[in-house]
């Protein structure tokens, strides 16, 4: 595995991300796909130049803490709206 694959994987999220704006689950996925990406990259370089795991393991706390915010968010707008559409929200 290259870096220029994990790289087409990161632009190929983002434009999901930016196409896919109808549910929100949607979106969850596409920017988890977005940070197994920067993982991969991350774990690449750390491997790469023989540094220390600890970088890859703070940047995987903080992408762990962003999904479990993403589906409480995901599951309290269910509960009070009844469906994930972003269009029901009242955003902009």
């Amino acid at each position: 595995m290259n870096f220029l694959f994990f790289l087409f994987m990161f632009v190929f999220s983002l434009i999901s991300m930016i196409y896919i704006r109808n549910h929100i689950l949607l979106c969850l996925l596409s920017l988890e796909f977005l940070v197994l990406s920067l993982l991969c990259m991350i774990m690449l370089i750390c491997l790469m130049s023989n540094y220390t795991f600890y970088l890859y393991i703070y940047f995987m706390t903080f992408y762990v803490c962003e999904g479990v915010l993403g589906l409480s968010i995901l599951v309290s707008l269910i509960r009070s709206h009844g469906n994930d559409y972003l269009n029901s929200i009242m955003l902009w």
